[in-house]
């Protein structure tokens, strides 16, 4: 259950907003603070998924509250609520770090959707989180063949500037892990990193995934919804796949990439937005250019910095180091004792052609350690590898 605290000294505006968010029917916990300092105190003590918060108030005023609780909690986003004559307080609190505002007497519908995109946003933001406690070892870069060398090379000068980087590579290389480690150390790395795959959305869907939508707009659409480019503010969007992006949602992104603006499907408001764009495909996109099926103005926007990720066959001298890898990591993630692969073994595994590049390798690393002995040996990938 979702819990919401309402910072309001207004007994009136108050019972109104914990009324109209009872009455969304969606399961949300609400809690009161008559003042800002008991606000703060209850932020420090409880945990909220987001924080409804007057400007004007007794003992400390709303904008001394967000700055106070963003220094101890600044996963928990802000909606500020502001009286006649705020407005312009209320627009400073977001360059403060609120996520939005709305003004008394508070709109049902502008309410109801600033919270569910608010709510929308903190929910990606904790699954963020999670995914960068683990991301160390899950996006490690195993290997110290020239090819990946000259690869963290790039990352190391690329990452901490804005530069789009376009990654290219046959499936199974790894792309997705460059992307990671130029997202991990860039300045936007406490901020989100949000995946998009263009090649397992829908070509109809793709322009709502992206760029969000508003109710009405199309059959399904029951509600506003915030887009990947809104929900990466701030961070890093890494759009996967983009060689099988449509044409029209092709145009939109390329109008993001040079006016820093989105706008939803079905609506003609600007949304600005801080996103650094990070793309990665397996295609030649060069060739797709020619056949009409690529923009090339969009192609030079992302591939200002290209980095093109070997196979695994172009780097086989890594193959050792990257079994030790995912044998290390198998055996933690199934809790079982790490195998030990025999010289044997490891020289007839360097030997075969990996078609599917690491992510083959992992499988059949996985596949030996269930089905081979204590020691993986030479008969042990025969018989197991189906190579």
């Amino acid at each position: 259950m979702q819990k919401i605290l309402i910072i309001e000294d207004e007994d009136a505006i108050r019972r109104v907003l914990v009324k109209i968010i009872k009455n969304e029917n969606n399961g949300y916990e609400v809690e009161e603070a008559e003042n800002g300092l008991q606000g703060l105190e209850l932020i420090q003590t409880h945990d909220y998924d987001l924080v409804l918060c007057d400007i004007k108030m007794p003992k400390m005023d709303g904008v001394e509250v967000l700055g106070k609780a963003q220094a101890i909690k600044p996963e928990i986003p802000f909606i500020m609520i502001s009286g006649h004559g705020e407005l312009e307080t209320a627009v400073q609190t977001m360059r403060l770090g609120a996520f939005d505002y709305i003004s008394k007497p508070p709109d049902l519908n502008r309410l109801l959707n600033a919270i569910r995109n608010a709510l929308d946003r903190k929910k990606l933001l904790v699954e963020n989180k999670i995914l960068k406690k683990k991301v160390d070892k899950n996006y490690e870069m195993i290997g110290e063949s020239k090819e990946i060398l000259r690869i963290k090379e790039i990352i190391e000068k690329v990452a901490p500037t804005e530069a789009r980087v376009l990654i290219t590579g046959a499936n199974g290389t790894g792309k997705e892990l460059v992307a990671h480690w130029l997202h991990q150390k860039s300045s936007r790395s406490k901020n989100p990193m949000i995946e998009v795959n263009c090649a397992a959305i829908p070509s109809e869907l793709i322009e709502s995934e992206l760029f969000g939508h508003v109710k009405g707009s199309f059959t399904g659409a029951n509600r506003d919804r915030a887009g990947k480019f809104e929900a990466a503010n701030g961070g890093t969007i890494f759009l996967d796949e983009v060689g099988d992006m449509s044409l029209s949602a092709q145009a939109k992104v390329l109008r993001a990439l040079q006016e820093n603006k989105i706008s939803r499907v079905g609506s003609d408001k600007d949304i600005k937005v801080d996103v650094r764009v990070i793309a990665a495909t397996n295609k030649n996109l060069e060739e797709e250019i020619s056949k009409g099926r690529f923009r090339e103005d969009l192609y030079h926007r992302l591939a200002v910095i290209l980095i093109d990720v070997p196979s695994l066959n172009e780097r086989k001298e890594d193959i050792p180091l990257l079994i030790e890898y995912f044998s290390d990591l198998i055996a933690g993630q199934q809790g079982n004792t790490k195998r030990k692969f025999s010289e044997g073994a490891l020289e007839l595994l360097k030997d075969y052609n990996w078609t599917g590049n690491i992510r083959e390798l992992r499988n059949v690393v996985e596949r030996l350690m269930i089905l081979g002995g204590e020691v993986i040996t030479e008969d042990d990938v025969r018989l197991f590898a189906n190579k």
